[in-house]
């Protein structure tokens, strides 16, 4: 299964992709995760990302498809992949699309924006390995602190309601595009968000399945 998730940010499409990867036996692809290490770690890419990010502004084509050409080659990817994050615009696509990569389906999972500016507000990332929770939806087991690793949690910069406003509008105007180019395709399915994150989930894997 090679799998794309499009959503906007803050929609669940982290907490779906790590249920479909442990559902489906194949890894979860975060770009967010990726440029966020690489941010952390002070690398070259990490500050180029970094302003970008820090603006609500995506992060240009040919660098993210440079990212995932790399990520792609690793041997966890050889029995499929979930794609959290990419591509994000109609030149990432069209670029996977020449590429050998071949994309058995897309899910769109739908939420709309206020329900994702109030939902951000409460959420909260694992500074180490970038797990997600949320302060009323799914909180860790102990406070403050990451159920895989131990590590600290916080709030994310970018998670700032006129920060979020941004990066929906960034996301209607570059990403949602993609929905149509691959309902042409006949590669798309939709999920409507539902406030549980179990029926979301449920929601997801009947529209994968059916």
């Amino acid at each position: 299964m090679r799998l794309i998730l499009l959503a906007a940010p803050g929609a669940g499409k982290g907490t779906q992709a790590e249920m479909l990867s442990e559902h489906y036996g194949i890894p979860s692809i975060s770009t967010g995760a990726i440029l966020r290490k690489n941010i952390s770690e002070g690398t070259e890419l990490g500050k180029i990302a970094a302003e970008y990010i820090n603006d609500g502004k995506l992060i240009p084509d040919d660098l993210m498809i440079k990212v995932m050409d790399e990520r792609f080659k690793q041997d966890d990817c050889k029995n499929g992949f979930i794609l959290d994050g990419f591509p994000r615009t109609i030149a990432q696509a069209e670029a996977l699309s020449a590429s050998d990569i071949v994309i058995d389906k897309v899910l769109s999972l739908e939420v709309d924006d206020e329900t994702i500016v109030e939902r951000l507000g409460g959420r909260l990332e694992c500074k180490s390995c970038g797990a997600t929770y949320h302060t009323e939806h799914r909180t860790p087991k102990i406070e403050g602190k990451c159920d895989k690793c131990g590590g600290e949690l916080g709030v994310r910069s970018d998670d700032k309601p006129e920060t979020v406003r941004e990066r929906l509008k960034t996301y209607h105007a570059q990403t949602e595009p993609l929905i149509e180019y691959y309902r042409e395709k006949g590669l798309l399915c939709v999920a409507k968000g539902r406030s549980e994150i179990a029926d979301t989930s449920k929601a997801v894997l009947e529209a994968l399945e059916a």
